[in-house]
């Protein structure tokens, strides 16, 4: 299972909680996507980051100088992202193009890689080639830190030793904070 770097035991009341899955968290599809705004930096010319939403592994996202990524997503709207899951390219076939080291920043704006290596990430996430299967679960992110969420930076820092990184899809959990109901919120004191 993927680790997340910086937490505690699950024991621990200093350790993050992750919400209940109460079916209310869909899929943010590419539909909520501002498409125009999002980039990835250092991608393969024939193997764009688009390619990771149309649901073909096969097709995937490549990094083209290097092992690093930096694939930056935009939302239409505000949303609560409750966890993400990474697909890997062509069903596995090259293990080592899979991305082991992923640090995410949450609502920034034009980030280079050198602001990736620079700034303190939202979160660390640390994959196996397990995490990358297809009937894997979703890596859950830091509830707290996922909450007004208008675009996700995604840097994919290092990979299981080939020269280049694959991804054969990314999907995204959460759901819209428009399609929140405030008359839900309970008054507190």
């Amino acid at each position: 299972m993927a680790a997340l770097a910086g937490l505690q035991s699950p024991g621990d009341p200093s350790t993050p909680s992750t919400p209940a899955d109460d079916g209310s968290m869909v899929e943010l599809t590419s539909s909520h996507l501002d498409k125009s705004e999002c980039y990835c930096k250092n991608e393969s010319p024939n193997f764009k980051h688009t390619n990771l939403f149309i649901g073909d592994s096969t097709l995937g996202l490549k990094s083209d100088a290097d092992e690093q990524l930096l694939i930056h997503i935009v939302f239409q709207d505000t949303v609560k992202v409750h966890s993400i899951k990474l697909g890997e390219y062509n069903r596995g076939v090259d293990p080592e193009l899979n991305p082991t080291r992923i640090l995410l920043f949450v609502n920034r704006e034009s980030m280079g890689f050198e602001d990736a290596e620079a700034v303190e990430p939202t979160q660390v996430i640390e994959l196996t080639a397990a995490d990358l299967k297809e009937d894997a679960e979703p890596v859950k992110l830091i509830f707290v830190k996922f909450q007004r969420v208008r675009n996700i930076t995604m840097f994919v820092e290092d990979n299981a030793g080939g020269e280049i990184t694959a991804l054969g899809s990314l999907k995204i959990f959460g759901r819209t904070l428009a399609n929140l109901n405030m008359k839900e919120f309970k008054r507190q004191g």
